[in-house]
């Protein structure tokens, strides 16, 4: 088992900042990749971002140039740093684990809210 806690969700204007960081406990020592999703309502849930151990990242075409994942092998944290951020960058966003066996692991969410 894997849990994963998300922090610094919230309230931003357009073109602001915002830092999400997901800390993750129990079975680190198999996780292959983490990642954020997000999900706005009314839509399926997306890739934001993904970077494995190794540091290859994957982002989403809507948040290249705009966000940037980063991963902290020793403290097993995974944040994404969203800059220069839009209206429709608002959902909720969920950090993800997926391990070595391809075992699926969730955060509960965090809301951001992007004001224009």
């Amino acid at each position: 088992q894997v849990q994963l806690v998300e922090s610094g969700g919230g309230l931003v204007q357009a073109g602001g900042s915002l830092r999400l960081s997901c800390a993750a406990s129990g079975r680190v020592f198999s996780i292959r990749a983490m990642g954020w999703y997000r999900q706005a309502p009314g839509k399926q849930r997306e890739l934001v971002a993904s970077i494995t151990g190794s540091g290859s990242t994957n982002y989403a075409d809507s948040v290249k140039g705009r966000f940037t994942v980063s991963r902290d092998n020793a403290k097993n944290t995974v944040s994404l740093q969203m800059n220069n951020v839009k209206p429709e960058d608002t959902a909720v966003y969920y950090c993800n684990a997926v391990l070595l066996d391809w075992g699926d692991y969730w955060g509960q969410g965090t809301q951001v809210t992007v004001s224009s």
